[in-house]
């Protein structure tokens, strides 16, 4: 199968890798030529569980898509917020059958693939495989007994998703095909509500954050929303109680961890509320839902956003 990431990061690098070395023509769509030239000089290393297996697999940047052709499958690993920006210059990458695989965090992305490429060509999923980048070349992966369920935006069966799962599961990503990927899209999305933005405003790790009965109340709340907001818009979820999303988001994992959006505002980069709290809260006004819990979350990050961007203004 011939396969482009766009957004190889550590994930996108992890998955690519894992693929290229079943033996599927897998191309990186990096950002810089550097990290291009690195990467077909020196291949991709995957750490697993300290074992490293160097891989060769092709890299490209955007100015190369013309050249490179179409690809049968596209995996989107880019952070939702750049989505727009990553797929409109990577249009050119998706042909007549093209199948255009979301694998983002969040909600809301699969909207905006379809805008572009037509939502024919999209299907969407979760995967809860990790990565953590330490160069260009070398990944400490995170890929056996992590599980990645897709499907079609429908809930449809079709001939194209089961290919795609049983190509990852011969690479051995362990996948599964839901008939209902918006109700799993919607189950990650209680749990990254749960702690996601109130990690980003308190700044705790997670072993501070559930040492506080008013965090969790306030946790849980949102959650509730998220809940209230899903079953409104008909969408079928597999946990209907708050406190069991709040648990889950911290099931095996340290006291030290920190959420993603918590890693954001520290390196003082863009979060991806907008597609978490946000997303509940627009799909709540579709459904005539107030959402005050996670509409006071995506006020009060935005917040921190903006100051984060007004002192790197003064900077300069």
């Amino acid at each position: 199968m011939k396969i482009c990431v766009v957004g190889a990061g550590s994930l996108g690098s992890t998955i690519g890798g894992v693929l290229a070395q079943a033996g599927h023509q897998v191309t990186l769509l990096k950002q810089s030529q550097k990290s291009v030239d690195e990467i077909l000089t020196n291949g991709l290393t995957l750490n697993e569980s300290g074992q490293d297996q160097n891989i060769k697999v092709n890299a490209i940047t955007t100015s190369d898509i013309t050249q490179y052709g179409v690809a049968d499958l596209v995996i989107v690993l880019v952070k939702s917020f750049d989505t727009f920006k990553a797929m409109t210059a990577a249009k050119g990458l998706v042909g007549e059958s093209t199948v255009v695989l979301s694998l983002q965090n969040g909600l809301g992305h699969e909207d905006i693939l379809a805008d572009i490429v037509g939502r024919s060509h999209v299907i969407a999923g979760k995967t809860y495989v990790g990565g953590v980048m330490q160069s260009n070349t070398y990944i400490n992966s995170g890929v056996k007994g992590k599980h990645t369920i897709i499907g079609e935006l429908d809930g449809r069966l079709t001939e194209r998703v089961t290919q795609i799962a049983t190509a990852f599961e011969a690479a051995g990503l362990i996948t599964k095909v839901s008939s209902n990927i918006m109700g799993t899209i919607w189950d990650k999305l209680l749990v990254n509500v749960a702690t996601g933005a109130i990690s980003g405003v308190t700044g705790l790790t997670y072993g501070d954050l559930y040492q506080i009965p008013e965090v969790g109340n306030v946790a849980m709340k949102a959650v509730q929303e998220a809940i209230n907001v899903a079953k409104a818009n008909g969408i079928q979820l597999s946990m209907e109680n708050p406190e069991a999303a709040w648990l889950l988001a911290k099931e095996g994992l340290s006291n030290d961890f920190k959420t993603s959006m918590l890693q954001s505002i520290e390196r003082n980069a863009p979060t991806e509320i907008d597609f978490i709290n946000g997303a509940v809260v627009r799909w709540g006004e579709k459904v005539s839902i107030e959402t005050p819990y996670n509409c006071t979350l995506v006020a009060c990050i935005k917040g921190i956003e903006a100051r984060i961007s007004q002192q790197a203004n003064n900077k300069h």
